[in-house]
């Protein structure tokens, strides 16, 4: 894993990223020179630069980019279609802009190369870096609970990269995860060497009372074994903050949690063109929605809802409406459950392809959201789960977004077990919130989106 602008992203997916940018811009170059051979002409760079760009775009929103390998078949399927995608990006681009048109020929060029290049690099890359790449041997230090939910996220972990070196217990006469290779040697120090370990995770819950070999953790340490805590371990390789190990100290004392007024300037302009853009685009589609709904059940064509904002502040959030009228005619909130009869059909279509949630915008318009951010629940539900569920404030203290790290990351909740899960995400983001991070999660956006996933 490799840190960029406080998110972890695997070394693997961005070398591979590194190497189809390549591939893509070069297909373009080649694809120009073989149509115009003999003739003296400027190479397109800037076309194929757009082409590189919106092919990455449309792959990574197919879910092409992920750490761990995939059916071939799967693979070809997914490319086919964000190529497909690609082409009608590319004629609106050409269309709008003519400079930017370099011919039928050197399209179909272009794409013989790019699509036979892409797939060429896929079916070798992951053969080659299982091979190539540095394993990092992972060594748990822990007992119990904690010490075996590690090992088992080690285990089924999709990053090939990483590996479990075995468990060192700090209670040697305590039981140790049923089924784990158990090491009870006397020096941590020497253990590490043997196992050739170059991370050591801490899996316990309490630290107090000697239970930690400080002085053997800080000689690892200084032999450049990378020693982590188990908050650290789960935000890096899972992308989450995970509530039952969270402790205020660590919230405190970690990187992140940044605000500022130049933080909170960058963000609001990103907004702002994000959204007018956006609405640009769905302005048709948004009407064609409303007069199915009007069609199906009537009026009101839209649904207003108040949500919780920044600071706990609560506001008015606007959406196409996807229930029949009087969904909470008996005045009880509700979470919105799977295969939810109060659901019109025209409704489980807008819900399925987010395009209810469009009107929001306008909330982002007017300020009261951002573009990426935790997901605004209802007054209702947010004094129930501040009951329940720890630091679950912590999450207001951005604004709620039209999208975000948690509705990408995890599907659809409707019980205060998938609050939790979620906040746990949100956590995540609200520490390590950035643009980059925000573009990232836009991206990801378009897969649920064109995937239908979480939709409900």
């Amino acid at each position: 894993m490799v840190r960029i602008f406080n998110h972890y992203l695997s070394v693997r997916v961005l070398l591979m990223t590194l190497l189809e940018t390549i591939v893509l811009f070069q297909a373009m170059v080649l694809g120009f020179q073989l149509r115009f051979i003999g003739e003296q002409a400027p190479l397109p760079m800037i076309p194929a630069a757009l082409f590189t760009a919106v092919m990455l775009m449309m792959m990574t929103g197919l879910g092409l980019y992920q750490a761990q390998a995939e059916p071939f078949r799967t693979t070809v399927q997914r490319l086919v279609v964000a190529y497909g995608l690609s082409l009608l990006v590319m004629s609106a681009v050409f269309y709008l802009f003519p400079d930017t048109y370099v011919g039928r020929g050197v399209f179909a060029a272009t794409s013989v190369l790019a699509l036979g290049g892409v797939m060429l690099v896929r079916l070798m890359f992951f053969r080659v870096t299982d091979i190539g790449l540095p394993k990092r041997r992972v060594l748990v230090l822990g007992n119990g609970g904690e010490a075996e939910e590690v090992i088992r996220l080690l285990h089924d972990a999709r990053d090939r990269t990483i590996q479990y070196a075995g468990l060192y217990p700090v209670v040697p006469d305590r039981d140790t995860p049923h089924g784990n290779r158990r090491i009870d040697h006397e020096h941590l120090l020497r253990t590490v060497r043997e196992l050739r370990v170059s991370e050591v995770v801490l899996a316990v819950r309490e630290r107090r009372g000697g239970v930690l070999p400080l002085r053997e953790l800080l000689d690892c340490k200084l032999k450049g074994v990378t020693v982590m805590d188990l908050t650290s371990f789960y935000e890096r390789e899972m992308g989450i903050l995970k509530v039952d190990n969270l402790r205020a100290s660590w919230l405190i004392f970690s990187q992140g949690f940044d605000q500022g007024l130049f933080r909170d300037m960058v963000k609001r302009s990103f907004d702002v063109l994000a959204s007018l853009m956006l609405l640009a685009v769905a302005l048709p589609l948004m009407l064609v929605a409303m007069i199915a709904i009007v069609l199906e059940s009537g009026r009101p064509v839209f649904y207003r809802q108040e949500r919780v904002g920044q600071g706990g502040v609560p506001f008015t959030i606007l959406k196409l409406r996807t229930m029949v009228q009087d969904a909470e005619k008996d005045g009880t909130p509700r979470w919105a459950g799977q295969n939810d009869a109060r659901i019109t059909t025209v409704g489980a279509i807008l819900r399925r392809t987010r395009i209810d949630e469009l009107p929001q915008l306008f909330n982002v318009l007017r300020g009261d959201m951002s573009f990426v951010g935790p997901r605004p629940e209802r007054p209702y539900f947010v004094r129930q789960l501040l009951e329940e569920i720890p630091y679950y404030d912590v999450r207001h203290s951005v604004k709620p977004g039209v999208t975000g790290w948690s509705q990408v990351r995890y599907p659809y909740g409707a019980s205060v077990e998938d609050a939790l899960a979620k906040l746990q995400y949100d956590l995540y983001y609200v520490k390590n919130h950035s643009l980059f991070l925000d573009l990232l999660i836009l991206i990801e956006t378009v897969q649920v989106v064109l995937l239908g996933k979480g939709a409900r």
